[in-house]
């Protein structure tokens, strides 16, 4: 049990993001499966516009396929999904950060990691003072999903690393081609798996160098 404990706390090496917006179907599984064969070791379901039902039904499928991979499966807000699901952690938006306190006591396992999208360092502080066991930065490079907006850069997002009180994962606008920036650190990524030709080979480009 310790193991598990301990492997679960850690961060991802490869975390995929769903987006059942962009990315749905039967194509979707598929292209997830492939993925897991080339390295990813987690999935985030982050699918804030599907019910309840359709949300446990979509997580029990991914939990199957996790498993059969080896890979850990991570619910976004839902705790009770994640819970029936048997999923290896709950993750929370930075809004969210406050709730995790209550959410481990309502899960009452030591067997499931708590995580928090953040996006400076008062929020890793605020995410790490409540017990979360890793972070979620971003975003790091300019994105396709928010064009224009803000990112932090290379050169921020080493300097808040280097700062945090706890792991983090790189997210936002990650690609094949910038990852080699972010030799030291894990990554999260959506289209640079799902949006190409072949996710087996990007995930394995996007694994750690």
């Amino acid at each position: 049990m310790g193991d598990s404990t301990l492997l679960n706390a850690a961060p991802p090496r490869l975390l995929l993001i769903t987006d059942h917006a962009r990315f749905s179907g039967e194509a979707f599984f598929v292209k997830t499966e492939a993925a897991l064969r080339g390295g990813v070791d987690a999935v985030l379901v982050r699918e804030k516009q599907m019910d309840s039902a359709r949300l446990l039904a979509f997580c029990a499928r991914l939990r199957d396929i996790t498993r059969a991979h080896n890979a850990r499966l991570l619910v976004h807000t839902q705790a009770d999904v994640a819970r029936a699901v048997e999923a290896d952690g709950v993750h929370v938006a930075a809004s969210g950060i406050c709730e995790i306190p209550a959410t481990r006591r309502w899960l009452n396992t030591s067997e499931m990691s708590l995580s928090a999208s953040c996006h400076d360092a008062d929020e890793l502080n605020a995410a790490a003072a409540v017990g979360a066991d890793f972070a979620l930065l971003s975003p790091v490079f300019p994105t396709t999903s928010h064009p224009g907006a803000a990112h932090l850069g290379i050169k921020n997002f080493r300097k808040l690393v280097a700062v945090s009180p706890m792991p983090v994962v790189a997210l936002g606008g990650i690609t094949p081609e910038n990852r080699a920036k972010l030799t030291d650190s894990s990554v999260a990524a959506i289209s640079a798996i799902l949006d190409a030709e072949d996710p087996q080979l990007a995930a394995r480009r996007l694994q750690r160098l």
